[in-house]
């Protein structure tokens, strides 16, 4: 079974960014399994569904017994406020995150044209289309500057994506627009706040990981791939594969479901 997400696709697409909190989406996802007349479920999460679909797993494991994360490694609730986090980062460019922050500034870069923006996104984070190592990078947005202005220049299409699924993705995002998927950075202060009871909690079920080799996600957040022995005590696998970017789920399909195969095949 795979869900749209509240904010995406068919699901529900509040206006208040309060809508799109972690307790709400694990609520949701808790609502689907019970929906389907079933007890438990392994959850499958990939870039903003990963710490959803650990939070699942953390927060109700009497519903979900494993979780499969891809593309963001999974990181307690800890530290500093994350905005404050942002905020602190040295130099005069602004991480993306901080970007999205204020409601109405990044959907006023890509709501004039959704399909043109998403095919620049797609391409900056695709290991076969993204700028070499070492070029200005989308994820840090210069003050006046919109992060489109760091896409690829005139890049073609990942190979995984054709022109007709590229036009479904843009048809879905313009009916629905880009408040909503936005709202989730939206709410990473909420987030920390309403998740301080389970402040460096482990993950303890049955875990897989799987991330792209060139997916800048694994720079910034390596200390929490150094700590998976620790939050993650429950993985039974990891892989990092060569040469993929961010969208490992399409960029290496075949591979990557073998890998969930296999998973789910040494699950008890």
């Amino acid at each position: 079974m795979a869900i749209d997400v509240r904010g995406y696709g068919r699901s529900s697409k509040p206006r208040e960014a309060e809508a799109y909190g972690m307790l709400a989406h694990v609520a949701d996802n808790v609502g689907v399994v019970r929906a389907l007349g079933e007890e438990s479920a392994v959850v499958v999460g990939h870039d903003w569904g990963s710490p959803i679909a650990a939070n699942s797993a953390l927060l109700r494991p009497d519903v979900f017994r494993a979780a499969a994360l891809m593309s963001v490694p999974y990181a307690p609730r800890g530290g500093p406020r994350p905005t404050d986090a942002f905020a602190a980062i040295p130099g005069d460019e602004e991480f993306y995150v901080s970007y999205f922050q204020e409601p109405g500034r990044a959907e006023r870069e890509m709501e004039p044209d959704v399909r043109g923006w998403l095919a620049g996104f797609y391409a900056a984070y695709s290991g076969d289309t993204m700028a070499e190592a070492g070029a200005p990078t989308p994820a840090f947005v210069p003050k006046g500057a919109r992060m489109s202005d760091r896409f690829p220049s005139g890049a073609a299409l990942p190979a995984w994506l054709s022109e007709g699924e590229l036009d479904a993705y843009a048809a879905e995002f313009e009916r629905g627009g880009m408040t909503g998927p936005l709202n989730r950075y939206r709410n990473m202060d909420r987030d920390w706040a309403d998740l301080a009871a389970w402040d460096g909690a482990p993950l303890a079920q049955p875990s897989l990981f799987v991330a792209g080799e060139l997916d800048p996600s694994l720079q910034w957040l390596s200390g929490a791939l150094d700590a998976y022995p620790v939050t993650l005590p429950g993985l039974v696998s990891s892989h990092i594969l060569k040469g993929c970017g961010h969208w490992v789920q399409q960029e290496r399909a075949e591979e990557v479901n073998g890998i969930l195969a296999d998973w789910l095949g040494r699950l008890d």
